[in-house]
């Protein structure tokens, strides 16, 4: 029979009456009130030339209003993109709930596609909001595609689509075995991941979804396929609508324009004209009802009786009701009380801190991290516990409180291959273990930094420099305001970064042990351990330097009035002003440091600091002002005067321009990394333990000797 539009007024009054009225109905359904519900959920019925798509529950809903003789207006959706349930997602060890409060929405226009395919696009929502727990979303079918097209004209046929939402997370926490957690405003059993942060990248139609409760119907079939198992039922519908004479038809257009209109009555209808028989419509409805809901009493089999009540008054599917009951007889973990410990990796750090006593940490954490790190672990955890924490926050499910091989894979994230972990225990002891490396780098001298250039590299090639030497004036002005040329000098320098490195383990009895110290400790002999290396190599370079201060370069003064002292630092001051560029013209530079000796280290600061000098010898005239009053700084270096080193010297002594204006040696860090990096992981499988390594890429090169004099400070 035709489908006309009776959604309200007095034509669909006259429609269930008649329907209530007719005799094999009457029949079918000799219970009044079934009968009547019947009757109003035919009359329910959307009129012809409506795609209505919308799910029994958690819907996804497609329509587009047809009016004959007008074009096909574009299809709308809306849908139940999540439902807030455990999804099991590929490449997850366990369940995941996505947080709905922790799902950013990048904008109200997403795209909608076919099976996360971009090369299969549907349309873009226009609407998206949480509401009830529930991710909702509304839109249109806009992209012309054969998958848009598949999804209208399916649904149009009852095919059940769902939905899946393509989403990036950025944080997880995952919920143990035995404890429960709250999301959506329902509580899960773990073990599960709790997707607390998310990124809504798209929304996609399936034809089978991780959330199994999203499906699809259209609503002018929804009834009949609640009541009809086979597509031959709605195919008699269909076809009895299209047979339908041409008058029927038309009555009923004009009947639902007049209900829609808002009229007092509808003329036909009063007069009482006789529409056609609605029999064939009840008795196919009749039949799938009956079926539906003997299946549904099957399934339950008496032991679901709220499932069986609730499915069949709401009119559920076989799936769905199978689906329940599956969820219903599934065994549940005994219900546990348990204070939930947020135990999160910046609170283990911030517990290691706490254990090796490190001041002010307010300068690297937040109060709340610090307070729950102090109420978990009081200051005392170890490095064992460490372990354990991060291992069973990772998944490990095991129940032994020693470390075993096993937990130190689970500890540093080798066993969750696809899924991130919750707790990196290697980024956590190289947080601590940076702390402490620095402490020990910044622990040794230093003095090198003071008098030399540094430079960034990217790579480890060698890498040339130039000098303006000479080069540099600026040349007068032509008519015309056309300017000249700089070119570069022939200096030519050239440096080289290398790496240096040292591995260092924390063994099977310091875990044992239980010793945190070992994580502070370790750090800080490798930290100390990169000081000295640059050290060494720094001043190995610039010791072994009789070729770069010598006379040829007038660099280089000897004899015994070259002892540091007014007229000795007087001469070198002199001969370091003397320099000249390749055109024997002037530097321009000035010295800025007096580089010394621990031997000369005192008379250097009297030099600097004292406004006079006195000679004691009662025969001898002299000034008592100090003309080097506060001109050099002084920089003390205990590797002048050392044995180890070619070039060593108690006496000899330098004066250095700034290393920024003229410097005659330079360091080369790798992309300007001046301390070295520390990195920690699992021991090999033939050592039980931690591994840390340290390493610093750097080099050292002379590079500019007008930069400097040499003074032997003897004959």
């Amino acid at each position: 029979m035709p489908l006309p539009r009776r959604n309200g007024g007095e034509a669909r009054t006259a429609f269930v009456q008649r329907c209530m009225e007719d005799d094999v109905i009457k029949r079918e359904f000799p219970d009044p009130e079934q009968r009547l519900a019947v009757c109003q959920r035919q009359a329910d019925l959307p009129a012809r030339g409506r795609i209505d798509l919308r799910c029994v529950a958690d819907t996804i809903t497609i329509e587009a209003a047809q009016r004959e003789g007008e074009p096909e207006p574009i299809p709308r959706f809306t849908m139940v993109a999540y439902t807030g349930e455990p999804l099991r997602v590929e490449g997850w060890r366990f369940p995941v709930v996505v947080d709905l409060e922790g799902l950013s929405i990048p904008s109200q226009r997403r795209p909608v596609r076919f099976g996360h395919s971009m090369y299969a696009g549907v349309g873009h929502t226009e609407r998206i909001a949480v509401e009830a727990g529930r991710l909702i979303a509304e839109g249109v079918v806009s992209r012309d595609t054969g998958a848009a097209r598949e999804v209208v004209a399916s649904g149009k046929r009852g095919f059940p689509w769902q939905a899946a939402i393509g989403a990036q997370v950025a944080q997880a926490e995952f919920v143990r075995a035995g404890k429960s957690v709250t999301v959506n405003g329902r509580t899960f059993e773990g073990p599960l991941y709790v997707a607390r942060r998310t990124v809504l990248g798209e929304i996609s139609f399936v034809d089978l979804g991780a959330d199994g409760n999203t499906t699809a119907t259209i609503a002018a079939q929804q009834q009949e396929n609640q009541l009809m198992d086979e597509t031959k039922d709605t195919e008699v519908l269909d076809t009895e609508a299209q047979d339908a004479p041409q008058d029927d038809v038309a009555r009923d257009e004009a009947e639902g324009a007049g209900t829609d209109a808002g009229s007092a009555a509808n003329p036909v209808a009063a007069r009482g004209t006789p529409t056609p028989n609605p029999a064939a419509d009840i008795r196919a409805q009749a039949v799938a009802e009956t079926r539906r809901i003997a299946a549904i009493r099957t399934i339950c089999a008496g032991k679901h009786a709220d499932i069986e009540a609730k499915a069949i008054a709401e009119g559920w599917t076989r799936d769905k009701t199978e689906l329940e009951v599956l969820r219903a007889s599934r065994p549940k973990a005994p219900a546990m009380h348990v204070n939930e410990r947020a135990v999160t990796g910046r609170v283990l750090e911030a517990a290691c801190m706490q254990a090796a006593k490190v001041e002010k940490l307010e300068r690297y954490f937040e109060a709340p991290v610090l307070e729950e790190a102090d109420r978990q672990f009081d200051g005392r955890i170890g490095l064992a516990e460490l372990i354990v924490e991060a291992a069973r926050a990772n998944g490990y499910v095991g129940r032994e409180r020693r470390v075993t091989r096993e937990m130190l894979r689970f500890a540093f994230g080798r066993e969750i291959r696809a899924a991130a972990s919750t707790i990196d225990i290697g980024g956590i002891l190289s947080n601590v273990a940076n702390k402490f490396l620095l402490e020990g780098f910044f622990s040794v001298e230093r003095t090198w930094r003071n008098i030399c250039a540094v430079r960034n590299v990217s790579d480890f090639k060698t890498v040339t420099s130039y000098r303006l030497i000479g080069k540099d004036q600026y040349e007068q002005v032509a008519p015309g305001g056309e300017l000249k040329h700089g070119t570069l000098g022939e200096q030519a320098y050239t440096n080289k970064a290398d790496t240096y490195g040292l591995l260092l383990s924390i063994d099977r009895r310091d875990i044992i042990n239980d010793d945190l110290g070992a994580i502070t400790t370790v750090p800080r002999k490798l930290g100390r351990g990169s000081g000295l290396k640059i050290n060494d190599v720094f001043w190995s370079i610039f010791m072994n330097n009789a070729a770069f201060f010598s006379a040829g370069n007038n660099n280089y003064l000897t004899g015994a009035d070259t002892a540091l002292s007014i007229e000795g630092l007087s001469k070198a001051e002199v001969a370091f002003l003397n320099q000249t560029d390749p055109d024997g013209k002037p530097l321009g530079a000035m010295p800025a440091a007096v580089l010394v000796p621990t031997a000369l280290s005192a008379i250097a600061t009297v030099l600097y600091k004292s406004l006079e000098i006195r000679d004691t010898t009662a025969s001898t005239r002299y000034p008592v002002a100090n003309p080097h009053t506060g001109k050099f700084r002084v920089e003390v270096s205990r590797y002048l005067s050392n044995q180890q080193y070619t070039g060593y010297s108690e006496k000899a002594w330098y004066l250095l321009a700034d290393p920024i204006d003229l410097p005659v040696i330079e360091v080369a860090f790798l992309n300007g990394q001046e301390s070295p990096t520390i990195e920690t992981a699992d021991a090999d499988f033939n050592v039980l333990g931690v591994q840390m390594r340290g390493y610093h890429d750097f080099g050292v090169a002379l590079q500019e000797p007008r930069g400097g004099v040499k003074s032997k400070g003897e004959v």
